[in-house]
C-alpha cells in the first residue's frame, strides 16, 4: 500500500531550489544594499526593520501587528574580482562583472504568539499557509484551497523545502501565526519555478503552525462527498451523521384522551348492532295524520 505524501506536489518541488540558494553565489541584484550601516542595523538584537515593499493586493496585516524583524541576514561576496576592463566594454557588462557584496534578510512579522512547543529541527511540522508573489500580489498556493482544506506536514530543517521555509519557523510556537518575507535567494533563485514562480521572485507567506510531532502524521481520511445543493437524498436514505427515525408506536388504550367536557358519550342503543343480529323493532307507533 502506497502512502500518499503529505506535501502537495507544488511544495515537494521546493526542495530542488534549496541547493541553489545554499551553494550558488547569487548574481548582482540586491534585496537590500550591502553597506556597513545596513549590516549594523540588522545586527541589532530584536531591532525593527521597515517592512519589505509588497503589492497592495496582498491582504494587509492588522494595525496592531508588531514591526518587521530579521531572522537572519546574509552577505554574499563574489568569488572573483574585476581587475581591468577595456574601453570597449559597455557599462552594463562592467557593472555585472564588477558586482560587489550583496546583503539580504529573511524577515518576519509574528501576528499571533503560540502557546505550544517551539518548532525544532527534525520534527514534523503541520502547517497552514498561503503564498503570494510579493511584487504582483498573486496568490499562487494555499493549504486552505486544497481538498478538505487540510494543512500540510513536512520534516523541518531537513532540506525538503526551500531555505526560507527550512529556517523560517525559528522561534515559532505551536498555535502561532507569522508573515514571512522570503527573498528570491532563499526561495527559487535565479530561475524561479515556472509557470507559477517567476525568476528572482520574492515571496510572502502567511503561516500558521498547527502542530508538531516526532513522527510523520497520518493523513486524514478523504472527505465524504456531499450531494450538490438543491438535491435531496433518495427515498429511504438517511443523511450522513443522522439517525434513522424510530417507528411510530400507536397509543395504548390508557393513553386515549377523554371526551371533551360537556359532551355526552353515545348510548349503547345508538351503537351499530353486532354482525348477524337484527335491530329491535320500535314499540312506538307513529300517529296517523288527522283528517
Amino acid at each position: 500500500m502506497t502512502t500518499k505524501p503529505l506535501l502537495p506536489s507544488f511544495l515537494l518541488a521546493l526542495a530542488a531550489a534549496w541547493p541553489l540558494a545554499a551553494q550558488t553565489a547569487p548574481p548582482a541584484t540586491t534585496h537590500r544594499p550591502a553597506t556597513a550601516g545596513a549590516a549594523a542595523h540588522h545586527a541589532a538584537a530584536g531591532g525593527c526593520l521597515p517592512a519589505p515593499t509588497i503589492s497592495p493586493k496582498i491582504p494587509a496585516l492588522p494595525a496592531s501587528a508588531p514591526c518587521a524583524k530579521a531572522l537572519y541576514t546574509l552577505t554574499s561576496t563574489p568569488a572573483t574580482k574585476l581587475d581591468y576592463t577595456s574601453p570597449l566594454v559597455s557599462k552594463e557588462v562592467r557593472e555585472e562583472l564588477g558586482a560587489g557584496p550583496e546583503t539580504y534578510s529573511l524577515e518576519y512579522i509574528d501576528t499571533q504568539t503560540g502557546t505550544g512547543a517551539e518548532a525544532k529541527s527534525g520534527k514534523w511540522l503541520t502547517v497552514h499557509y498561503t503564498g503570494y508573489l510579493a511584487e504582483e500580489g498573486t496568490k499562487f498556493d494555499s493549504s486552505h484551497d486544497h481538498p478538505g482544506g487540510q494543512p500540510i506536514s513536512f520534516p523541518y530543517g531537513t532540506h525538503q523545502v526551500i531555505m526560507g521555509w527550512d529556517t523560517g519557523f525559528e522561534g515559532m510556537k505551536v498555535g502561532g501565526k507569522r508573515r514571512l518575507f522570503i527573498p528570491w535567494q532563499l526561495a527559487y533563485g535565479e530561475q524561479g519555478h515556472r509557470p507559477v514562480i517567476p525568476a528572482r521572485a520574492e515571496l510572502v507567506f502567511d503561516l500558521e503552525l498547527v502542530s508538531q510531532s516526532d513522527e510523520r502524521p497520518t493523513p486524514p481520511p478523504a472527505p465524504r462527498p456531499m450531494p450538490p445543493a438543491g438535491m435531496h437524498p433518495p427515498a429511504g436514505a438517511t443523511p450522513p451523521g443522522s439517525q434513522p427515525p424510530k417507528p411510530a408506536t400507536p397509543p395504548s388504550a390508557s393513553n386515549t384522551a377523554p371526551p371533551p367536557s360537556g359532551t355526552t358519550p353515545p348510548t349503547a342503543t345508538s351503537a351499530a348492532p353486532p354482525p348477524g343480529s337484527t335491530a329491535p323493532q320500535s314499540s312506538t307507533t307513529p300517529p296517523k295524520p288527522q283528517q
